[in-house]
């Protein structure tokens, strides 16, 4: 028991301040993610323009197909594509929205990433509560299918790459830069 509370300890002091990120539940047949954050001064209608129509400014390039977070796009309207551009006229389709709710919620249905090659299917969904000029962001990652080795496997690496692109997302919208200043790292271009 005591090793657990280290280890939250340690997570806890690794997340950025006023993130919160974790595995909710996990099988061999899928994992749930929930990962909860507050945008500072920043109201619902201000996050959700810059997490749909400005995701090629927050979102990491290394966590793209094509090395460049501007080729990606988010349609925010029923059936709309989370896809990315690749060259030659090639694509990547994430997921497809499936529940708009501007400045509200969106819900996402697809594998993301990695996932992809695998029998499995996800849903991914971003809620917005306003909290007088703040938002807080509840984000919600539920994979299921099969892997042979189980897709528990994957609920780690997958919670860390999500929790990273939704801390660039609150870094961006406090400060116009994904990358905390903290950090002293540059951000990607």
């Amino acid at each position: 028991m005591r090793s657990k509370t280290v280890l939250l300890m340690l997570v806890c002091t690794l997340l950025p301040a006023g993130m919160a990120a974790d595995v909710a539940d996990q099988s061999p047949n899928g994992f749930t993610l929930r990962i909860s954050t507050i945008v500072r001064a920043a109201p619902p209608e201000e996050v959700y323009t810059r997490l749909v129509h400005n995701i090629g400014d927050w979102w990491s390039s290394e966590h793209t197909y094509s090395n460049d977070s501007h080729n990606l796009s988010l349609d925010d309207k029923p059936m709309g594509c989370f896809c990315e551009k690749l060259p030659y006229g090639g694509g990547v389709r994430f997921a497809e929205a499936v529940v708009v709710m501007p400045n509200k919620q969106l819900v996402l249905s697809g594998a993301l990433g990695p996932l992809q090659k695998f029998g499995t299917v996800g849903t991914l969904t971003i809620v917005l509560h306003p909290m007088h000029k703040d938002t807080r962001i509840e984000v919600v990652y539920t994979v299921g299918g099969y892997l042979p080795d189980g897709l528990n496997t994957w609920a780690a690496p997958v919670d860390k790459v999500l929790t990273e692109q939704f801390t660039r997302l609150k870094n961006y919208v406090e400060t116009g830069n994904p990358v905390s200043p903290a950090t002293g790292a540059k951000t990607p271009q």
